[in-house]
């Protein structure tokens, strides 16, 4: 039988919003306890250089830079599990949430969980990933300064991402499966009249083209999906903009969420649809998506919690 854990305050994942909150919630004297999820640090882990988080003269790394966040939550009171939370019971407090290893009891939740964007499940993705392969515009555009990239997708990430990118780079190729974009009109217009943008209607990636040494993207083999010819174009860099998903799969029926999954929170706060369960990071921002925001939700909810707790 798994051992039971009581707290005044469950922070479940170990993102930049994790780990803010747990430094907030420490240093209130919360006592917080943190589980890690199954991949503790969150995407900053497979994120190499970060160059646009506050306080940092050169690029970091993403995994150094979740390693100091964790030794800092460590080191001002935070007990810190690996494990995995698979089922909550929000009916009523003090909540229940049963990991694979122990059984936790709070008074109050953080849920910093996540997102993940979805990829197209290609090969040469998974090759090319952090070589010229990305999925965040904002995070690693000023890499490709000055060159060709593409953008896949039609909605309004992919399109959001291709008129970011026409400001930093020589041209941005939109690639989209159909003939017409998803995305709102208004940014459907701008992007047609971004002169260094040009869509490729009707074609999907094939396959990314690149050479080894050293490693980078020289180019994309595009298949049209009519009558699946291909062709071949130069970039430096592609982006994937498909879409994400937010871990909450779990919350589901306990929390009220919109359309996508995301978790629903009170305008300019942290709170969730049950009074005692917060929501910090990518699981209820899909419009920012940045370690720094994440970082910021995440004191806010721990905030909110102290607040919480003393009424």
């Amino acid at each position: 039988m798994a051992d039971q854990k009581k707290t005044d305050l469950l922070i479940i994942g170990s993102g930049p919003a994790g780990y803010t909150a747990a430094i907030y919630a420490a240093r209130a004297g919360l006592k917080p306890l943190l589980v890690t999820g199954a991949e503790p640090g969150g995407q900053l882990m497979i994120t190499t250089d970060v160059e646009n988080y506050p306080g940092f003269e050169d690029a970091i790394q993403g995994p150094w830079l979740m390693e100091q966040m964790e030794k800092q939550a460590k080191n001002v009171g935070t007990e810190i599990i690996f494990d995995y939370i698979n089922k909550v019971d929000f009916s009523a407090p003090p909540f229940t949430c049963t990991g694979d290893v122990n059984e936790y009891v709070a008074q109050s939740v953080i849920i910093c969980t996540g997102a993940k964007a979805r990829w197209l499940g290609i090969e040469s993705e998974k090759e090319f990933k952090g070589f010229g392969v990305s999925a965040c515009a904002t995070c690693d555009g000023i890499f490709f300064k000055g060159q060709d990239v593409a953008v896949i997708g039609g909605g309004n990430s992919a399109v959001e991402e291709a008129i970011y990118l026409s400001k930093i780079c020589k041209s941005v190729t939109l690639v989209h499966r159909r003939d017409k974009l998803r995305a709102e009109k208004v940014l459907q217009d701008k992007l047609l009249n971004t002169k260094n943008i040009n869509v490729e209607w009707d074609h999907e990636l094939d396959e990314i083209l690149g050479k080894e040494d050293p490693k980078e993207v020289t180019g994309l083999r595009l298949k049209s999906t009519k009558d699946e010819k291909t062709k071949e174009i130069k970039v430096g860099g592609v982006f994937v903009a498909i879409g994400h998903d937010p871990a909450t799969g779990i919350f589901k029926d306990h929390l009220d969420m919109d359309s996508e999954g995301y978790l629903k929170v009170e305008k300019g706060g942290t709170k969730t649809s049950v009074h005692g369960v917060f929501a910090a990071g990518d699981v209820q921002d899909k419009v920012y998506r940045q370690a720094v925001t994440a970082a910021g939700q995440g004191c806010m909810a721990a905030l909110e919690v102290e607040k919480f707790l003393q009424e």
